[in-house]
């Protein structure tokens, strides 16, 4: 197959879990023998129109950011030229959507109009924007907010219903089109995420990791690594602690990430006193995510609404490291499955401070039953989440849909 995928986002900079989605499915899927195409936006951190990544052709376009005019025009008529471009030299036989704005111009191509197109979400892209920007209160700044949802909200129905096929890593994912854009259920099948088994590997040896990190070895370390935005949950998590600590001074949080809220956290962790407990440690690169996974006892997913997947939180299972998750959308799923003792009650900070003590008690003291649970933590990402089981059943749907489509 000649597979075209189109994105908002690159695969030369793993930055987040659309990045590493998009990654994994296109570089897998050419290693297979698929010839692979990506059609992205030019991001600054971009010095070439074109790059060919572990066998992936990338191909970028230009956006103005002046205003959403320039933004949304540059878009569809950048992005069709270089679509137009690419058949001329070479055919498509699949379309992949990944985001819905870098898809407009193709789909509004004429020449893609007998392309099989399927649609993968990861998030519905107006909730996206509506939890990245706060609704303003003056008159003509909530109408551009709310114009840019309904905006995000139209555009991404458009792309789904001109798609064959709609794929999400979600039952959680799979409602929120059913409820929000009207999609025909059948026409949406679930693929959960995946793990690169080779990189994110289980060492029972936490020591060495938290040596290699600067970390204190007699602290409990927890975990977590997201987005420094409102949904994630990070301010419950730091008021988690402020609880944590009254109980015990040998817990130890480090926050992985960066974002808009980085400012008001690190101003919340000196309001609680929380400077000796709580490490806001910034971007950790895409190769030193294992070694945070292994050096923490637990890891933890304090998310307040829209938790799509997780692929973090089966990232640290991965690497024998269990998870504590607040009974929010794919985490709800992934911790179901695995052990639903490890889903806090609800994402308040109470809640969250409240299960991790009392896994913090049950297992601090017992070596051999936590080694237990780090190995069932492996074996179960091992059986449900490889990044080989995932593009198996994705090469599988692309097939099926275009024996459908001819």
């Amino acid at each position: 197959m000649n597979i075209l995928f189109v994105s908002d986002v690159s695969i030369n900079n793993i930055i987040g879990g659309a990045e590493r989605l998009l990654y994994e499915q296109s570089s897998r899927l050419a290693k297979k023998g698929h010839k692979v195409f990506v059609i992205t936006r030019r991001l600054p951190l971009h010095r070439n129109h074109y790059e060919l990544i572990d066998y992936v052709h990338e191909f970028r376009y230009r956006i103005f950011r002046q205003n959403s005019f320039f933004f949304i025009v540059s878009s569809i008529l950048n992005s069709r030229k270089i679509f137009l471009n690419l058949i001329k030299t070479d055919s498509v036989d699949l379309i992949n959507i990944h985001q819905p704005f870098s898809a407009l111009g193709i789909i509004l191509s004429f020449k893609s109009k007998h392309i099989v197109k399927v649609y993968t979400s990861l998030s519905l892209a107006f909730e996206e924007y509506e939890t990245r920007h706060s609704k303003p209160s003056k008159i003509f700044l909530k109408l551009n907010y709310w114009l840019n949802s309904y905006l995000r909200r139209c555009v991404e129905k458009y792309a789904i219903n001109k798609s064959d096929l709609v794929l999400v890593l979600s039952e959680f994912s799979k409602n929120k089109l059913i409820i929000h854009h009207g999609i025909d259920p059948e026409k949406i099948h679930v693929i959960p995420g995946g793990v690169d088994l080779s990189k994110f590997r289980y060492d029972e040896n936490k020591l060495a990791y938290k040596s290699r990190l600067g970390l204190a070895e007699n602290n409990f370390i927890l975990f977590t690594v997201r987005n420094l935005v409102p949904r994630m949950g990070l301010e419950n998590l730091i008021y988690a602690m402020k609880e944590i600590v009254k109980s015990t001074e040998d817990i130890f949080l480090v926050i992985g990430g960066t974002g808009k809220l980085r400012p008001k956290l690190l101003n919340l962790i000196s309001e609680l006193n929380l400077d000796g407990f709580v490490l806001l440690k910034g971007f950790i690169p895409e190769e030193e995510l294992p070694l945070y996974y292994g050096a923490a006892d637990f890891f933890v997913l304090p998310t307040k609404y829209l938790e799509g997947f997780g692929l973090v939180t089966v990232e640290a299972m991965a690497c024998g490291t269990p998870a504590i998750g607040t009974p929010v959308g794919g985490t709800l799923e992934i911790l179901g499955k695995f052990d639903p003792t490890f889903l806090c009650k609800d994402a308040r900070a109470e809640s969250i401070a409240q299960l991790i003590m009392e896994k913090y008690r049950h297992y601090k003291d017992r070596p051999a039953e936590y080694q237990k649970l780090s190995q069932r933590c492996r074996a179960f990402v091992e059986s449900h989440y490889s990044w080989e089981r995932n593009v198996d059943r994705v090469e599988a749907e692309f097939v099926r849909s275009l024996k459908d489509g001819s």
